[in-house]
Parts: structure tokens; C-alpha cells; sequence
């Protein structure tokens, strides 16, 4: 089973950036695609971006085209994600994904509040 753990959320204001970490336990890291994901209060988890094992193919959800990057480090078993020019629709709990037998694996959340 991997372990996930998020951090590297907080209360920014409109245009700043944030950047979002996941660590990962070492078992299956390298082999494994990834994904964030993000959810507000009263609404479905939605899809934020992706990326294969081995760190070639980035994919993004269009809201977030152009501001957000996805990148990981296999050596270290973590999983970023590099925010910019952040919006108050940005605001959510943000979890980091990896796939597991039985569904995908979640870690415990970050929360992103984009406020003024």
C-alpha cells in the first residue's frame, strides 16, 4: 500500500503562488502515474492534472492551463505542484493520487484558500 502525504497550502491573496508537495512512501513511486485532485465544500472532486511514471506527459484540466505545473522527482518520491496567479475558484482541499489495487489511493488534503 503507498502512503501519501500532502503539504504546502495556506491563505494567499488573488495573482499570488503557491507550491503544493506530496510525499510518497518508496514502494511503487516510480511506476506508478500520478495525479492532484481538488475539492470545494458543497461540490464533486474534480481533476486538476496528471503525470506519467516517468515524468514525459504532463496533462491539465483547462481551468487551470497556463498557471498550473505538475512535476516529479523519483529519486526523492515526491509529486509537486507549482500554482500561479491563483484565483478565489481556486480555493479547495487539494489531494494527491496514486492508483491501487482496489481504487485510487488518496492522501489526507491540503487546503488552498484564495482570498482578498
Amino acid at each position: 500500500q503507498v502512503h501519501l502525504v500532502e503539504s504546502g497550502g495556506g491563505l494567499v491573496q488573488p495573482g499570488a503562488s503557491l507550491r503544493l508537495s506530496c510525499a510518497a512512501s518508496a514502494r511503487t513511486f516510480s511506476s506508478d502515474d500520478m495525479a492532484w485532485y481538488r475539492q470545494a465544500p458543497g461540490k464533486e472532486r474534480e481533476y486538476v492534472a496528471a503525470i506519467r511514471s516517468g515524468g514525459g506527459d504532463a496533462f491539465y484540466a483547462d481551468s487551470v492551463k497556463g498557471r498550473f505545473t505538475i512535476t516529479r522527482d523519483n529519486g526523492k518520491n515526491t509529486l509537486d505542484l507549482q500554482m500561479s496567479s491563483l484565483k478565489p475558484e481556486d480555493t479547495a482541499m487539494y489531494y494527491c493520487s496514486a492508483p491501487g489495487d482496489a481504487g485510487p489511493i488518496w492522501g489526507q488534503g491540503t487546503q488552498v484558500t484564495v482570498s482578498s
